[in-house]
């Protein structure tokens, strides 16, 4: 046994791989939930026994529950956060959950004695409001970028990583002597599922898959495997002397015409429904106003948005499964369980 690993938000994909992968390296586990009713539900997809993987009921907006869960853990990895597939009108709701519930994992750290705290943020947090020769091919975001913002066109999401992440490093800085503190940074995180409860990321191929989205507009995605993901912060919560370090996630931008094609090339038939036309910008910018969704994408129309992994290969020896492979086991699963119709 290596200790015990507080993982919290355990319904969620990343967390799923990362409980997984803990169990198999001898870790018992710790994980949150918003309601102990989960458990009956996760347990056989998380594996583990009760001996090696507890449960405790915590909220991200409520201080009740994590001193419990947090109790006789030396790690802990804080992959919890609010993460919508529509954006709320008030950032607030996705701000405050997502700062709050940081600062409750890291004051519950603290508390229990942990050593070792790995923030699970976002590419949110890095690449967002910064001046347009930024989102042009050939430029590269790093693990020095940091979301702008004082910028008011940044989306709510982007922001609450974003202010989540400074609070947590403001707290360990002012708070956290003796607990050392690492944040990992993924882009759009997609593989295989193990289940119909699916992230906004894998909403997007499943959409693709059924012909949802009609037409392909010009944006993209930098695309990241969730089992790398799982197993950059296994590594962020294991190798010594990563005090203060940050790790962006990130394996190539990829544009919907770019996936599309890897779908149409690799699945044959089964992605009959996936759309070839594109979608040209000045439909996109006609129906913006009219429109929340042509909204969010008119904001992205041709920006590039790469973000490059080498620190964390370098630092911690990381690997990334090819992106177009990920990208067809995202496909196969959804299509295996059922969850699309193809």
């Amino acid at each position: 046994m290596n200790g015990t690993v507080l993982v919290t938000g355990g319904s969620g994909y990343i967390a799923g791989f990362l409980i997984r992968q803990l169990l198999d390296a001898g870790w018992r586990v710790n994980t949150t939930v918003r309601s102990l009713s989960r458990e009956a539900e996760l347990r056989p997809l998380l594996g583990g026994t009760p001996e090696t993987l507890r449960f405790f009921a915590a909220d991200l907006t409520s201080d009740a529950g994590w001193d419990e869960a947090a109790a006789g853990c030396s790690h802990v990895a804080h992959v919890a956060s609010p993460f919508p597939l529509h954006v709320p009108k008030d950032p607030e709701e996705l701000v405050g959950p997502a700062r709050d519930g940081a600062l409750r994992a890291l004051r519950a750290a603290k508390k229990a004695g942990v050593t070792r705290f790995v923030l699970t943020s976002s590419f949110a947090a890095v690449g967002y409001g910064h001046p347009p020769h930024r989102y042009v091919a050939g430029k590269v975001f790093a693990e020095g970028d940091w979301t702008v913002l004082e910028n008011p066109a940044v989306p709510p999401y982007m922001r609450s990583k974003t202010v989540a992440e400074r609070a947590a490093r403001d707290w360990i800085a002012a708070e956290g002597a003796g607990m050392e503190f690492v944040s990992v940074n993924p882009v759009a995180v997609l593989g295989p599922v193990t289940s119909g409860d699916l992230s906004t990321s894998i909403e997007l191929v499943k959409q693709l898959l059924e012909g949802a989205i009609p037409a392909l507009p010009d944006v993209g995605f930098g695309i990241v495997d969730v089992r790398d993901v799982a197993d950059l912060h296994v590594r962020a919560l294991t190798e010594p002397g990563l005090a203060g370090e940050r790790f962006l996630a990130s394996g190539p931008f990829l544009t919907f015409s770019e996936i599309a094609a890897i779908l149409k090339r690799r699945l044959g038939h089964e992605a009959r429904k996936v759309p070839t036309r594109r979608l040209p910008n000045f439909v996109v910018k006609l129906g913006a106003p009219f429109s929340s969704a042509l909204k969010q994408v008119s904001t992205e129309l041709g920006k590039v948005r790469a973000a490059s992994s080498a620190h964390a290969e370098r630092r911690v020896g990381w690997t990334m499964h090819p992106a177009e492979d990920t990208i067809i086991e995202t496909a196969r699963s959804l299509i295996d369980l059922g969850l699309v119709k193809v």
